[in-house]
């Protein structure tokens, strides 16, 4: 009898490229395109699904890393002071913004809010809205979120999976919004950027690389929201070193589809 060649080892793909545990996509296309549809009644296609899963799934590693670093050398249970020392380390990864007003970790770290009228800003309650919300559907983030952390090789509390729920539902949702302004407006005219400059000084913007200019002007139809309508929106959200990661991602998992 011939012997059989042994079989590759399967590996666990939740979309293009993603030949790893640790570098697998942590959200679903399902998931994603969920998202697309509480805000926008543009087509998603497929491409433009994993892009925005890989995107996230970015972002939230960069998170999980920098919660990682921040905690107590030995500890691999993440809790919620964490993700803040994270954050504050790395303004590159705040993100999904929207969600810090309704979690008991960030309540108060921005001192208090008024409006343009001197008027204290309430932060928003956990009452029921007709209009689906990245906060309503935090929930649907948790088994990917889990599975990412179990790929960074440490836990956390629950507390801070909550948080880690809220940010990216919160972040793919702003994604989904500006990739369908993307699609109405014709490309993107603007790119998130952090400048340093002295008191008193203008602001410089920096110069944008090819492959941004290359955003500024869409093709394709006004229906359906594609992989580069992602890419512009992603840039609208994230500058420096994180932006040029998830782009690079997004790139190899597609080339490698």
């Amino acid at each position: 009898m011939t012997a059989q060649p042994a079989q590759p080892a399967r590996t666990d793909r939740s979309g293009p490229g993603a030949g790893s545990n640790r570098n697998a996509l942590p959200f679903k296309s399902s998931l994603v395109k969920a998202v697309f549809r509480d805000v926008t009644p543009l087509h998603v296609s497929r491409s433009a699904a994993w892009a925005a899963a890989s995107v996230t799934g970015t972002v939230l590693a960069e998170i999980v890393d920098g919660a990682r670093r921040a905690a107590e050398e030995g500890r691999r249970k993440l809790v919620p002071r964490d993700l803040v020392s994270a954050i504050d380390r790395n303004v590159e990864v705040e993100v999904g913004t929207t969600w810090y007003g309704h979690s008991p970790t960030f309540r108060g770290l921005g001192g208090v809010v008024r409006d343009a009228e001197g008027v204290v800003v309430v932060p928003p309650g956990h009452g029921r809205s007709r209009r689906p919300s990245a906060v309503a559907g935090a929930h649907r983030f948790e088994a990917g979120i889990k599975g990412l952390l179990r790929n960074r090789g440490v836990r956390a509390v629950p507390a801070l999976v909550r948080d880690l729920d809220g940010i990216a539902s919160a972040f793919l949702t702003d994604l989904a919004r500006d990739a369908a302004l993307v699609v109405r407006e014709g490309g993107v005219k603007r790119f998130g950027s952090v400048s340093l400059t002295a008191p008193g000084e203008p602001a410089v913007p920096p110069p944008l690389d090819d492959s941004l200019r290359t955003l500024s002007f869409r093709r394709g139809d006004g229906r359906t929201i594609g992989e580069d309508d992602v890419l512009a929106a992603t840039t609208l959200h994230l500058f420096g070193g994180i932006r040029q990661r998830a782009l690079a991602r997004v790139a190899g998992s597609l080339r490698d589809r």
